[in-house]
């Protein structure tokens, strides 16, 4: 499977219309940008998602909109969340896919799917978000199949001294009022901790905020992540 970004017409469902829905309910920016009736995925969702195949599972529901997203030919979606509210918004979404669906109630930390069952697990904003995070990884880990990807959008501690200081002085209240997130981790570090290997990554800042998107698998021998354009 391979990351692209140029080509967003295979993401277009015809005779839907979505408004621009929110990665997590806890981060609400959109997965979606344009005119309701004309609105594309946004080039950050675009990126996660581009050349995906076979099951995929992702963790967090946000409000549905996101289904609407992946590319078609999908064996099958699945999304695990543990709340019953952004589970029943999915599920209206869902509805009106053609893509097989499956919502799970389920935590990062208990991923309700066999081991070895998952071509791919999508984290967005949950990695940052995880008390736990090494457990969620290991279970991403877990239900992955040989050959498998974890797709991840995530915050990511800056290496920049003063904005590192910043974040550390904002996590308190930012954590509270957004689901647990932490700007300071150091997600790509607790990728690698997991025993994954980074494929490609691409660093950028999110309303200040740095951020990271990239692919990695697990286990392997170590080599130098391909940064993105």
């Amino acid at each position: 499977m391979t990351l692209r970004t140029d080509d967003h017409s295979d993401l277009r469902i015809a005779g839907q219309s979505f408004h621009s829905g929110m990665e997590q309910f806890h981060h609400p920016r959109p997965v979606r940008t344009g005119p309701r009736d004309r609105s594309e995925p946004t080039p950050e969702r675009t990126a996660l998602l581009a050349g995906l195949s076979g099951r995929v599972l992702e963790i967090g529901a946000g409000d549905g909109v996101k289904l609407s997203c992946y590319p078609p030919g999908l064996e099958e979606i699945v999304l695990v969340e543990p709340d019953p509210f952004l589970r029943a918004a999915a599920r209206s979404v869902a509805e009106r896919l053609t893509t097989p669906v499956r919502i799970l109630n389920g935590s990062p930390g208990a991923l309700p799917v066999a081991g070895g069952s998952c071509d791919a697990v999508v984290c967005s904003l949950v990695l940052c978000c995880s008390a736990r995070v090494q457990e969620t990884l290991g279970e991403v880990r877990r239900v992955l199949a040989p050959g498998g990807e974890l797709r991840f959008y995530e915050h990511q501690r800056s290496g920049n001294r003063l904005v590192t200081l910043a974040e550390a002085l904002v996590t308190p209240i930012w954590s509270r009022a957004s689901g647990g997130c932490r700007p300071t981790r150091d997600t790509v570090a607790a990728i690698l901790q997991a025993g994954f290997v980074i494929d490609t990554q691409n660093r950028f800042d999110f309303r200040r905020f740095p951020h990271v998107l990239g692919i990695a698998r697990p286990g392997g021998i170590h080599r130098p992540a391909r940064h993105l354009p």
